[in-house]
C-alpha cells in the first residue's frame, strides 16, 4: 500500500514539473548554422561572430544573404560614425606608370592606424588612385577593389573596426616625360618629389629631405610674388628704426630676404643627407632639374575635439549622460 501510493507521488510530481506542451514551433535555423558558416560569414564580412550568427539564424543559414544584411547594417554603422572627428590615420603611396600618388586615410584613433586591417586599407586606395587619370575623390570612392567599390569596403571596415574612416584627399604628381618617387615617413608624413631625368630613387632621396625640412617652395621661381613683398615688408619694418641710410636699409633687406629664400626654397637649402652640398648640386650631379615637390601631413586642418576628462566624469557623477 505505502509502495502504491509512493509512486502515485512521484508520477504526481513528474507531471507538475513536465514542460507544458504548446502550439509554438521551435525555429529550424538555429540546427541550420553551422561553425562554417559563421566562419565564412566572418571571413567574408569582418563582423563579430555573435553578429554572423545572428544574421544566419535570420536568413536559415545563408551566408551571402546574411552578408547582404551585415552590409546593410554596415551602412548604417557608418553613417552614424560619420559625424566623428577622424584626425588620425596613414598616408600611403602607390605608383602606376609615371603617376605616383599619395592618399590619406583617416581613423579616430592611433590604436587603429596601426591595425593591419586599416593599413591594407589604405594601401589598396592608395593603388586604386595610382590607376586613376585624375585625383578625383568620387571617382576614387567608386574604383573597384577586389570586386566591390572602395566605398563599400570603407563601410565595412567601419563595421569590423568601430570606428569613422575615411579616404580624405589624393596628391599626385608624374607623366610620362617626367620622373617621379615617394618618401613615407612614418606613416604619418607623405612627400612626392617629380624631376626632369634623374632616377625615382633620387626622387625618394629628395624626398626625404623634404620631409625633415619642409621647404615652403621647391625653386624661387615658385615664390609668389605676394609672399615676396610680404617678407619684404616684414624686414624693411625691422630695421627701419636703425638709423642708417636708406640705401643701406636696402641692401640689409635684400640680404636678409635672400636669406630667407634661401633656407625656404628646396633647391637652395643644404641637402641632409651629406651636409656639403645644396639640393640644386646634388640633383645637377645626378643629371636631373626639379620640377616641384608636394607633401602631406595626418590631420593637418583638422580641428580635434579637445577631451575634458574631469567634465566628462562630473557630466557622468551628475547623471547627464
Amino acid at each position: 500500500m505505502k509502495l502504491s501510493f509512493a509512486l502515485a507521488l512521484m508520477a504526481t510530481t513528474a507531471a507538475a514539473f513536465s514542460p507544458v506542451a504548446t502550439n509554438t514551433r521551435v525555429s529550424t535555423s538555429l540546427n541550420a548554422v553551422t561553425t562554417a558558416q559563421i566562419k565564412e560569414l566572418r571571413e567574408a564580412t569582418g563582423a563579430g561572430m555573435m553578429d554572423c550568427k545572428k544574421v544566419l539564424n535570420q536568413f536559415d543559414g545563408d551566408v551571402e544573404a546574411a552578408a547582404e544584411e551585415l552590409r546593410k547594417k554596415g551602412l548604417a554603422t557608418a553613417d552614424k560614425k560619420a559625424s566623428r572627428v577622424a584626425a588620425e590615420g596613414k598616408i600611403a603611396t602607390a605608383k602606376v606608370g609615371g603617376r605616383t600618388v599619395l592618399v590619406e586615410c583617416n581613423c579616430e584613433t592611433d590604436f587603429v592606424a596601426k591595425d593591419d586591417s586599416f593599413g591594407k586599407f589604405a594601401d589598396s586606395a592608395a593603388l586604386a588612385a595610382a590607376s586613376l587619370d585624375s585625383d578625383d575623390m568620387e571617382a576614387l570612392m567608386g574604383a573597384d577593389v577586389g570586386g566591390s567599390s572602395l566605398e563599400d569596403v570603407r563601410t565595412g571596415l567601419v563595421s569590423k573596426i568601430g570606428e569613422n574612416i575615411q579616404v580624405r584627399r589624393i596628391a599626385s604628381r608624374g607623366g610620362d616625360s617626367t620622373t617621379t618617387g615617394a618618401y613615407i615617413h612614418m606613416n604619418r608624413i607623405g612627400v612626392l618629389v617629380e624631376i626632369e631625368g634623374g632616377t625615382s630613387e633620387l626622387c625618394t632621396d629628395v624626398a626625404m629631405h623634404v620631409a625633415a625640412m619642409n621647404p615652403l617652395y621647391a625653386t624661387r621661381d615658385d615664390v609668389p610674388a605676394e609672399d615676396i613683398e610680404k617678407e619684404r615688408a616684414f624686414l624693411t619694418e625691422q630695421v627701419a628704426d636703425s638709423g642708417k641710410p636708406e640705401e643701406i636699409i636696402k641692401k640689409m633687406v635684400e640680404g636678409r630676404l635672400n636669406k630667407f629664400l634661401a633656407e625656404n626654397c628646396l633647391v637652395d637649402q643644404t641637402y641632409v643627407k651629406t651636409n656639403d652640398r645644396t639640393v640644386q648640386k646634388y640633383l645637377e650631379e645626378n643629371g636631373a632639374k626639379m620640377i616641384g615637390f608636394t607633401r602631406i601631413m595626418v590631420g593637418e586642418g583638422i580641428e580635434k575635439k579637445a577631451d575634458d576628462f574631469a567634465s566628462e566624469v562630473a557630466s557622468m557623477a551628475a547623471g547627464n549622460v
